[in-house]
């Protein structure tokens, strides 16, 4: 891969809010990508787009628009989707000694890290952005740390432009970068809000990596310690920004790095984005030796057994490694399918279309939400088209409680959804409405209206 490609996949991960702005668009046919996918805001419209468009880009540039792609999918609902197409594994290799059952314990990972925080003023976790079972910890972690004292919650993918969010209590599709608008994202800001959090938007745009970390790390200390030199601060943040020290990106001192530098505090830094269920068709082998020794069923941390100290495969960078359980939901023909992938420069387009398509089981949260089953019959013969339950309460611009597009017509699967009652709509990728009910999600039953 050449180093262009890493320059502008390292910007693909970043995000998506400055298009074709910055310098990382280097190239005729990126630029025209960027500009050209600006005017769609609407998440399955810019599915389609990217669809159409990344097999017309030479191999480099199509690289970072399937890394787009896949985002979308995510946003979309499609989760294992977005695995299977994501075209490179972005997990760092471990080459260290394998962690042993008769040393250490797998631990519930919310409890562990919730132990870990006692005392400490900042917390940071990470997430792959196109990969929406790393926000699963982070929702659950909320609470815990609400309950030790921590007040505020700066989140990444916020912007700005929303200064309503917390008086309003639900995020909105203009709340923050694409991000935002995923079900489980929109959900961790309802929690946060609805906690008594102060919801911080920190992310900061530059031409280059350490210009973005500066810019973060000052956004934070002017935001949170400026003014409350004492406060306890949860943040969430993508991939290496939480790392303490140099090494993932390159020479760029990562944003953690430089608040601990600002406040004199150092982070509890934990990471989730190595040691995962990347792309379902690819195997790591210390993720597999670990899952094989451990059995992890949802997040869990390994502990020392003698003392319980939290395990970390680079205690340079992070304090903690969390482990996510693999899926066992995940679909076999995905699994099995060539698809995007490609390390070599050869990229080859495949899509599976299952008459069941089963979703990650990690999004029923632990068993506090439950099933609607839906099918491609809602779309009215209009595909592709996306299915979203929004709260009764909240408008169609809010964030879905949850959502699921789909491509094909033989489709059927399953919204996942906490009790209560929902606006169920279904529409096309110009808005057009194809059909609306109203469902009620008990614990024990689903009743639609």
């Amino acid at each position: 891969m050449t180093a262009r490609s890493k320059a502008l996949i390292c910007c693909a991960l970043a995000g998506m809010a400055a298009f074709a702005t910055t310098a990382y668009a280097r190239d005729d046919a990126m630029q025209a990508l960027f500009r050209d996918l600006k005017p769609y805001t609407d998440d399955l419209a810019r599915y389609r787009f990217l669809v159409k468009q990344a097999p017309k880009l030479p191999v480099d540039d199509r690289m970072v628009a399937l890394q787009l792609l896949a985002s979308t999918q995510n946003e979309l609902g499609l989760y294992t989707e977005a695995l299977a197409l994501f075209p490179i594994d972005g997990r760092k290799v471990y080459l260290g000694a394998i962690p042993e059952p008769s040393e250490w314990s797998a631990e519930d990972a919310v409890q562990t890290i919730a132990r870990a925080a006692n005392g400490r003023q900042i917390v940071m976790i990470n997430e792959a952005h196109h990969d929406a079972h790393t926000r699963e910890l982070t929702l659950a972690l909320l609470p815990k740390l609400r309950e030790q004292g921590f007040t505020y919650f700066a989140v990444e993918a916020l912007a700005d432009s929303d200064p309503d969010l917390m008086t309003r209590g639900y995020p909105r599709w203009d709340s923050g970068s694409e991000y935002v608008h995923e079900p489980l994202m929109g959900e961790i800001l309802r929690t946060a809000v609805k906690l008594g959090f102060k919801v911080v938007p920190y992310d900061g745009y530059s031409d280059t990596t350490d210009g973005r970390e500066t810019a973060q790390a000052k956004n934070l200390y002017q935001r949170v310690f400026a003014n409350d030199p004492k406060a306890r601060l949860f943040v969430h943040a993508g991939y290496a920004h939480i790392d303490k020290a140099t090494g993932r990106l390159g020479d760029a001192v990562p944003m953690a790095a430089r608040l601990a530098k600002l406040t004199g505090i150092e982070p509890l830094s934990i990471d989730q984005t190595q040691f995962r269920d990347a792309n379902p068709r690819l195997s790591l082998y210390a993720y597999d030796q670990i899952v094989a020794r451990f059995a992890p069923t949802r997040p869990v941390v390994l502990t020392q057994r003698k003392d319980g100290t939290p395990w970390t495969s680079e205690p340079k960078l992070h304090d903690i490694s969390v482990i996510l359980p693999p899926d066992q939901h995940a679909i076999e023909a995905i699994k099995q399918a060539p698809s995007w992938y490609t390390l070599d420069g050869q990229a080859t387009a495949a899509r599976v279309i299952n008459a069941v398509t089963s979703r990650p089981d990690w999004l029923d949260l632990g068993g506090r939400r439950f099933p609607l089953s839906i099918s491609a019959s809602l779309c009215a013969s209009t595909l592709p088209c996306v299915v979203e339950a929004f709260y009764l309460k909240e408008p169609y611009d809010a964030v879905a409680a949850d959502r699921y597009a789909f491509i094909g017509s033989n489709a059927r699967t399953d919204l996942f959804l906490f009790p209560g009652t929902y606006r169920l709509r279904a529409r096309d990728s110009d808005g057009k409405v194809l059909n609306e009910q109203t469902v009620s999600v008990h614990m024990g039953n689903i009743a639609g209206e």
